[in-house]
């Protein structure tokens, strides 16, 4: 009953709600005066606020904070309402008008880095020193990042509560990454005056440079880190055989530095590089240095490929604190652990083990394996109640949502009301109106959503919806024809596509499957079809082609599922290449060190979904084991 009073709503007293694209097509011409038009005549619908929103948006760093800050009065909690609070913080941290920003800061709730970034320089610069130690992960770090963190950054040179060891530790990062402009900064905040010019200099040849540099002073020291970075940048082999002697005659801390460039280089070009013991040896020599979180999680990760065991627990206990307890971290810290010949260390592994099987993620459906505990039911499958639907009819944050699709409103506005309005319920610890809002969303066959709704319960975990299953004869059909177990099929399904069958990539894979259309190509040919670019929209032939490819590199990648779905994500060649040469690996070390964060991620999702959809199918008590086959090693021609 609930349900048909929100469609009704959709249809009838939001009818005024079709203005919204033409009120979004006023606001693209900025056209203010027919905006005002809009916003009058929407007053009393549920999109009411976008053509306000619209109007302060079109010349927002012009806007006065009271304005701001009126907007999120009048509709609190919002999903616009939080959004132009925080693009007004950037914009007026990039002004530099910091006191403006100020008054609206209380209003952003949901900041993304960059942010997050500009509401910490406001921060500080209203008082609050201390807003520093929260952001020390900015301070350390080298690769690219938004331009708020990079000038958080500089804002923190300047303030006493970073020691001269945290400016040390951000000075040799930036040596290390050739990041010369920023070093000369950061060393001037602790009495050393470094050369552009000697930069450039070094720049030209740096392993020519290696061989004669002085080593006396601390600015010596800094053009060596310097050097022996850019070398490991363009020959890592030749770096790794220079350390030695770059080190020589240097301070203990200088020698494990350069040590630990040449391995942080090595952990983080293993695209170009491939894997390498040496890598591993050069972040042991460099150890009793501070860690960052970044390094400590490249180190782990090369102890694990390497199986290294007691270097794995030392990267581990470099972390810091809040890392250190991810369950990615105490999994392997339990796989160390139980390495170990001493009794009391299998038993605190075991209950690692014990405390992680308790949930239903990757890394706990592994420590179920690892105490032999099968996966054999699903909790009870909830359902919302009567008055969950009511009060979803009512919520106006699902209601905006819903209204935008119905009237095809472009996706950004769609999915941003959604995932504010997801995130609004769980908050409040709302499964029931989560699990309204998923069986909504099922019932329109708008399943992506549906599934980021279910997947946010907590006390009440509905799998019917968190692992929908659409199209299933379908889907069980095509894989049954190509040998495929179906859960594996779904299963990477839910990760490329969400089961939205419009789906299309930035690279240009479409469809339920994501199929590239060279691939596509590919797959016509062997099936003996002419392959024409629309087949890809069509469901039954996207679910034929991608289980006819999964099967087809399955049988090319040894058979084994993990490498399969790695090469399913990331290309066959890559996935091979991964293989070690020297000892077959676990199916969760060849996981954990794809060097990939795509891949890696991907393949642990599609595993994990594997094994839910096992049980869904009736397939039986599941271990995620099952489809982690030992990586054979890679065979060279």
């Amino acid at each position: 009953m609930a349900v048909c009073t929100l469609v009704i709503a959709g249809q009838t007293a939001h009818a005024a709600e079709q203005q919204f694209n033409d009120a979004l097509r006023a606001a693209s011409n900025a056209d203010l005066v027919l905006l005002d038009e809009y916003q009058l005549a929407m007053q009393n619908d549920v999109l009411g606020y976008y053509p306000e929103y619209w109007k302060l948006n079109s010349n927002l760093a012009f806007q006065p904070a009271t304005n701001i800050v009126s907007f999120a009065q009048r509709y609190p909690q919002s999903a616009m309402a939080e959004k132009l609070a925080a693009d007004y913080v950037e914009e007026k941290v990039k002004q530099a008008d910091f006191t403006s920003a100020q008054p609206v800061l209380s209003y952003v709730t949901n900041p993304d880095q960059a942010e997050s970034c500009a509401v910490a320089q406001v921060r500080a610069k209203s008082g609050d020193a201390l807003v520093f130690a929260e952001y020390k992960d900015i301070w350390l770090k080298t690769d690219s990042q938004p331009e708020s963190c990079t000038g958080l950054g500089r804002m923190m040179l300047s303030s006493p509560l970073l020691t001269a060891q945290d400016r040390q530790q951000r000075l040799w990062g930036q040596l290390r990454a050739g990041q010369s402009g920023q070093a000369i900064a950061t060393a001037q905040t602790i009495g050393m005056n470094l050369s552009l010019a000697q930069f450039n200099q070094i720049q030209l040849d740096p392993q020519n440079y290696l061989w004669s540099a002085s080593k006396k002073t601390a600015e010596d020291y800094a053009y060596l880190i310097f050097a022996l970075g850019r070398l490991a940048d363009s020959d890592l082999n030749t770096a790794l055989a220079a350390v030695p002697r770059a080190a020589q005659d240097t301070p203990v801390e200088i020698q494990k530095y350069l040590y630990r460039t040449v391995a942080y280089i090595g952990g983080t070009t293993v695209m170009k590089n491939n894997f390498n013991r040496a890598v591993l040896n050069a972040f042991d020599a460099s150890y009793g240095l501070v860690f960052s979180p970044e390094e400590a999680e490249i180190y782990a990760r090369q102890a694990i490929r390497f199986s290294a065991w007691e270097g794995l627990i030392r990267a581990i206990n470099a972390m810091s604190v809040n890392q250190r307890q991810e369950d990615r971290w105490q999994y392997w810290l339990a796989r160390a652990s139980e390495q170990r010949g001493d009794a009391n260390a299998k038993r605190v592994a075991q209950e690692i083990y014990q405390r992680l099987a308790q949930g239903d993620d990757y890394h706990n459906l592994l420590a179920k394996d690892k105490i032999g505990q099968r996966y054999n039911s699903i909790p009870t499958d909830d359902q919302p109640s009567r008055r969950d639907l009511q009060r979803l009819a009512q919520d106006i944050h699902f209601n905006r949502a819903f209204t935008l699709r119905s009237i095809n409103a472009p996706d950004s506005y769609i999915n941003r009301e959604w995932n504010w309005a997801v995130r609004q319920a769980y908050l409040k610890h709302d499964d029931g109106l989560l699990l309204a809002a998923a069986k909504q969303a099922t019932d329109m066959g708008w399943y992506d959503r549906a599934i980021y709704a279910a997947d946010r319960t907590v006390n009440k975990p509905s799998y019917n919806y968190r692992y929908l299953m659409p199209h299933r004869d379908t889907v069980v059909n095509h894989s049954r024809n190509t040998n495929l177990d179906p859960a594996w099929a779904y299963g990477l399904m839910r990760q490329e596509s969400r089961f939205v069958t419009s789906a299309r990539s930035h690279v240009g894979a479409g469809g339920l499957m994501q199929i590239m259309p060279d691939t596509a190509k590919l797959v016509a040919r062997q099936m003996g079809e002419t392959y024409t670019p629309a087949a890809l929209s069509d469901l039954n032939t996207n679910i034929r082609y991608g289980t006819f490819y999964l099967s087809m590199i399955h049988n090319q990648l040894n058979a084994n599922p993990v490498l399969a779905t790695a090469g399913y994500n990331a290309g066959p060649n890559r996935a091979r290449r991964w293989q070690s040469e020297v000892q077959p690996l676990s199916a969760d070390q060849y996981t954990e060190t794809i060097p990939l964060l795509e891949t890696r991620d991907y393949v642990k999702h599609v595993m994990t979904n594997a094994t839910h959809y096992g049980i869904l199918l009736g397939q039986g008590a599941q271990s995620i084991g099952q489809r982690m086959q030992v990586i054979p090693m890679r065979m060279t021609p």
